[in-house]
C-alpha cells in the first residue's frame, strides 16, 4: 500500500470561496443546535435523505411513502424498492456506530444497504463494471484486481489528510465513485460516507439532508462526476458538492425550512412545467418534450420535479400504476408565474 497516495485536485478560487461561505454559515447555525437535535426535525431530515439518495438510483417511492414505511405501515410498491428503503432506514440507524476511516465499517455499511439486493453484499466486485448514461458508457472502472489496493490507499489518505473536511469528504466521494468498488450500491454508499465524514467534523451534518439537495440536482451530479473524470482530477466535482452543501445549510437557516422550500429549478424541470397541461401520462409528457429515453426523463425531469413538489402523481400510493398521470401543483404554477 502506498501511504503517500494523494488524490489529484486543484484548489480553485471557487472552492476556497465556497468553503469560507459554508464555514461561516455553520458558525451562525450553531444557535440552531437545539432545533437540530429536535427529534421531529431530525426524523424529517433523515426521511428526506433516504428518499433523495435512493431516488437518484431510480427508486420511485415518495417522502410520504418512505414515512409510512418508517412508521411501520404497509404500502403497495415494488418489492425491491421496499427492500431498498428498509435497508436504508437500518443503515442510518447505525450511522453513529461507523468510523469514516474504517474500511471494515464501509464494508459493513454496504452489507446493510444492499442486503437482499445483491448476491454478496459487503464484498468488493469480482468483475469489470462501467457506469452508463442511457446506452452510453461514460466511465470504465479500474479492474477488479486493483480495487482492494485502491480502497486501502483511499482510506489511508482520508485518515491522514489535512485537507479541510468539506474538501476531503468531496474528494473521497469522487474517488470512491471512480474506483466503483462494488457491483452495485456505489452511489448510495459514496454519498452516505461523505455525510459520515462531515458529521464527524460537525455533528450538524448528521441531520442535514444534503442527499435530498443532490437529488434535486442529480443530472448536474452525474455531469460533475463525468467532467472530473475527463479532466483527471476532482475539482469540478468538489465545487458541485460544496454548492449543494451550501444549499442545504442555507435551507436549514431559512425560517420557512421544510419540504416546501423550492430551490432554483434546472432547465429540464422548467421545460417539463411548460409542457404539462392538465393530467398527462409519462409517455404523453415524453412525447411533448421529444424524449425517447425513459430513464433520462425520469432522472432529469420527472423525479426532480416531484421532489420539489412542482408536479404530483394522480395516484401517489401506486407510483408504477399503468393509470398513473402527472399534474402541476400550486407551487409549480406559482413558480411558472414568477418566472414569466
Amino acid at each position: 500500500m502506498d501511504t503517500s497516495y494523494s488524490p489529484p485536485y486543484e484548489l480553485t478560487s471557487a472552492i476556497v470561496t465556497l468553503v469560507a461561505e459554508a464555514s461561516q454559515l455553520l458558525g451562525r447555525l450553531s444557535v440552531l443546535d437545539s432545533t437540530a437535535s429536535d427529534l421531529r426535525l431530525r426524523r424529517a431530515n433523515r426521511i428526506r435523505t433516504i428518499q433523495g439518495s435512493l431516488a437518484i438510483e431510480g427508486n420511485t417511492l415518495s417522502e410520504e411513502q418512505v414515512t409510512a414505511i418508517v412508521e411501520g405501515k404497509r404500502i403497495l410498491a415494488p418489492p425491491r424498492e421496499l427492500q431498498e428503503v428498509r435497508n436504508a432506514i437500518l443503515a442510518y440507524e447505525r450511522f453513529d456506530t461507523w468510523t469514516p476511516d474504517s474500511l471494515e465499517d464501509l464494508l459493513a455499511a454496504h452489507r446493510v444497504l444492499m442486503a437482499g439486493l445483491v448476491d454478496d453484499p459487503g464484498s468488493f466486485r469480482s468483475g469489470g463494471v462501467g457506469v452508463m448514461a442511457g446506452e452510453r458508457v461514460i466511465h470504465v472502472a479500474p479492474p477488479a484486481g486493483r480495487v482492494p489496493a485502491l480502497m486501502k490507499d483511499l482510506f489511508a489518505w482520508i485518515e491522514s489528510t489535512d485537507a479541510h473536511p468539506l474538501i476531503a469528504s468531496s474528494i473521497f466521494h469522487y474517488e470512491f465513485e471512480f474506483i466503483h468498488p462494488f457491483a452495485d450500491g456505489n452511489g448510495r454508499i459514496g454519498r452516505l460516507w461523505q455525510s459520515l465524514i462531515l458529521s464527524r467534523w460537525n455533528p450538524l451534518f448528521a441531520n442535514l439532508p444534503v442527499e435530498s439537495i443532490v437529488y434535486q440536482h442529480q443530472a448536474e451530479y452525474y455531469d460533475a462526476l463525468n467532467a472530473s473524470g475527463a479532466q483527471g482530477e476532482s475539482s469540478i466535482f468538489i465545487e458541485f458538492m460544496l454548492r449543494r452543501i451550501l444549499d442545504a445549510l442555507k435551507s436549514l437557516s431559512a425560517p420557512d425550512f421544510g419540504p416546501e422550500v423550492v430551490p432554483e429549478v434546472t432547465p429540464e424541470v422548467m421545460r417539463l412545467l411548460k409542457v404539462l397541461k392538465g393530467e398527462m401520462t409519462r409517455k404523453a409528457i415524453q412525447a411533448k418534450l421529444g424524449l425517447k429515453d425513459e430513464k433520462n426523463f425520469r432522472r432529469s425531469y420527472q423525479q426532480p420535479a416531484v421532489a420539489r413538489k412542482l408536479i404530483e402523481m394522480t395516484i401517489p400510493d401506486k407510483p408504477n400504476s399503468r393509470l398513473q398521470k402527472y399534474r402541476i401543483t400550486s407551487a409549480g404554477r406559482a413558480y411558472l408565474q414568477e418566472k414569466k
